[in-house]
C-alpha cells in the first residue's frame, strides 16, 4: 500500500502541475496556481518523508502535514472550479479522497499508539 500511495501522490503531484501551467495568466491566475503548485507537490513530498519517519509520534506529524496540503489543493481546486477556469472534478475528487485515506492512517496510528 506504502509504494502505491507514494505513486498515487506523486501522480496527483504531476496532474497538479500541467493544471497551474494552464491557469489564466493573470494576476489571480498566478497567484491561486503558484498556491496550489505547492500544497499540490507538497502532498506527494512529505507522504514521501513520512513513509521514512522514525516513530510513529514523527509519522503522525508527517502525515498531519499531509493531510493539511491535501485539503489546502482542494480548496484551490474548489476555486478553480467555481471561477469556471477549468474542470477540475476529478483532481478534487482525488485531493478529497487523498484527504480521507490520509486522516485515516492518522487515526489508525493513533489509535495504536494509545493502545500501548
Amino acid at each position: 500500500m506504502q509504494n502505491d500511495l507514494k505513486e498515487r501522490t506523486k501522480k496527483f503531484a504531476i496532474s497538479i502541475i500541467d493544471l497551474v501551467e494552464k491557469l489564466p495568466n493573470t494576476i489571480s491566475g498566478r497567484a491561486i496556481g503558484n498556491q496550489l503548485v505547492r500544497s499540490g507537490t507538497s502532498v506527494a513530498a512529505n507522504y514521501r518523508a513520512a513513509s521514512r519517519a522514525r516513530s510513529d509520534r514523527e509519522f503522525i506529524s508527517k502525515i498531519g502535514v499531509v493531510v493539511e496540503e491535501s485539503d489546502e489543493s482542494g480548496f484551490w481546486l474548489e476555486l478553480i472550479g467555481e471561477k469556471k477556469w477549468m474542470e477540475v472534478s476529478n483532481l478534487i475528487k482525488e485531493s478529497n479522497e487523498l484527504t480521507a485515506i490520509f486522516v485515516s492512517i492518522v487515526m489508525k496510528v493513533k489509535s495504536r499508539e494509545s493502545k500501548k
